[in-house]
């Protein structure tokens, strides 16, 4: 779809396509709204493609005191759990103890009882040394007296944005990626009519006619929107991630432990047969138009939580096989330190504008009903709207996929997975290299998800470029292939799109940006 398919007028325009956006979007699209979302980059281009991937309550959100928060956290997560299975899948957890060092046992089970209270069930148990060792080969053992597992969710982050979009478009929604809002028009009253839109890549624009407009672009909300409390604003802040191999260490759940230096937490975790480890927290000062890349300053942190963790453990960052960097939208005064900072969530109210920003990953839906619930006095009396189609329940065996892959495509496709069957008698029901993608999903990202860029497809619709050596430059040529019949680019654009890619790459994705 693009700017010239959509229509000159819409119930509710949304602005933004992370997360926020599009949960606004999709549970929009149930109260049978005519909608419109437009992002202007690519949809999850922003933090909600470059997160920590996990659905959880947050248990640091605990010893701040923000009790509704977390609670809120652990109901979404078992909610997102029973929506999405296949794409929301639950993860183990282990955090050591030490008896010098970090939160004590006391402290530790006093919080988990609480987190195990919020969920309805008892999720955590205690290991002993011997257990610990046995459990997590080549932890530090110096001082070590005991664990705590417990278990949180995980999701890739990017396709839960792109499942919410794509299932709203299918029930009638119009979504544009690399389409920007860049005016707010208004009547004598001050009331919101219009909305000027303008495609990146013809410079075209189009007055959209509309009484509401929701703002969620994340860390961009000011430049729609000015904060109506002095004093509080916006503060970006960056987190960022190296992601190794998978075979680096025998590691089947993540480890949380306490950094040495600042006595934060930190994971190293499995995901989509890779190694993550993350995050920092720290102020953003770079070009927010930019893709963010990792600091030296911030690879250097993380290697030494590495080290600290696992002293023995040969693994430096010539090791991994890329990084990523999100910027979260936090609302701020500036008076505490960038890990101190609330997570929660704020609604603005402007004559029809309403802006939403802040919250996390797992919380997305909860902003979305508040921002939805601050526009209700702007929009139309809701209609029933269409009902989502059900998951498909196909024979794994006569598709050549195992259970495990069936759900996984469902979980992160919905009913569009269906879309793929054709793919399936050919060498697209295989692996992409390493990686736990197939050839389908690549084929199908080109096909049927608003790809612009090759960067679009690597990095967002698949995650093939953060998981395979060099960004899966190695393969290009049997990507170019698989996929150049469903992608509307000659010879000399398929060059662009690749050293595009390749530098875009070295610069924000290398674990060691602009020295690619």
């Amino acid at each position: 779809m693009r700017m010239n398919d959509i229509d000159s007028a819409y119930d509710l325009v949304i602005v933004g396509g992370g997360v926020t956006g599009a949960g606004v979007f999709h549970q929009a699209v149930h109260l049978g709204l005519k909608l419109l979302l437009v992002e202007s980059q690519d949809f999850a281009w922003g933090t909600s493609s470059r997160s920590s991937k996990m659905v959880h309550g947050g248990l640091r959100y605990l010893k701040e005191g923000t009790f509704l928060l977390t609670r809120s956290a652990v109901k979404e997560r078992q909610r997102m759990l029973s929506a999405y299975p296949g794409l929301v899948t639950p993860l183990d957890f282990i955090m050591p103890i030490y008896k010098n060092y970090g939160p004590s046992k006391t402290t530790i089970k006093t919080g988990l009882s609480i987190y195990s209270l919020m969920a309805g069930q008892r999720q955590h148990c205690f290991f002993n040394r011997e257990t610990t060792l046995e459990m997590v080969r080549g932890i530090c053992p110096d001082a070590l007296a005991s664990s705590v597992g417990f278990m949180d969710a995980q999701v890739d982050d990017a396709r839960l944005v792109l499942r919410l979009i794509f299932d709203a478009c299918d029930m009638g929604g119009h979504a544009l990626n690399y389409t920007a809002a860049v005016k707010i028009d208004r009547d004598r009253q001050g009331r919101v009519r219009a909305v000027q839109i303008k495609e990146a890549d013809t410079g075209n624009q189009r007055q959209i006619a509309t009484s509401v407009v929701i703002n969620a672009t994340g860390a961009f909300v000011e430049k729609l929107h000015p904060s109506p409390v002095k004093g509080f604003h916006i503060r970006p802040l960056r987190g960022s991630h190296l992601i190794f191999p998978g075979d680096s260490l025998d590691l089947d759940r993540v480890i949380s432990f306490i950094h040495p230096r600042d006595r934060r937490p930190v994971f190293l975790f499995p995901w989509e047969g890779c190694l993550v480890l993350g995050t920092t927290d720290m102020d953003f000062k770079g070009n927010l138009e930019q893709d963010p890349s990792i600091s030296n300053q911030e690879i250097d942190y993380l290697m030494e939580g590495l080290g600290f963790i696992f002293p023995h453990l040969d693994l430096g960052v010539d090791n991994a096989l890329s990084s990523i960097c999100g910027v979260r939208p936090v609302l701020s005064k500036k008076k505490k330190q960038a890990s101190k900072e609330s997570r929660e969530h704020v609604v603005w109210k402007d004559k029809g504008l309403v802006t939403v920003t802040g919250g996390k990953l797992t919380t997305f839906s909860l902003l979305a009903k508040d921002a939805l619930r601050a526009a209700g006095a702007w929009l139309p009396k809701p209609e029933k709207g269409k009902k989502p189609q059900d998951h498909l329940k196909w024979h794994s065996g006569r598709l050549g996929l195992s259970p495990g892959q069936l759900l996984r495509l469902q979980g992160r496709y919905g009913a569009r997975a269906e879309a793929m069957t054709d793919l399936f008698n050919s060498r697209a029901s295989e692996c992409v290299g390493s990686s736990h993608t197939l050839w389908a999903e690549l084929i199908h990202g080109a096909r049927a998800e608003q790809v612009r860029h090759l960067s679009d497809l690597l990095l967002r619709r698949v995650r093939i470029g953060l998981v395979l050596p060099n960004g899966g430059m190695d393969i290009m040529d049997r990507i170019q292939k698989q996929v150049s019949p469903f992608l509307d680019w000659d010879p000399d654009q398929w060059k662009t799109e690749i050293l595009n890619y390749k530098q875009l790459w070295d610069r924000a994705y290398s674990p060691r940006p602009g020295q690619g």
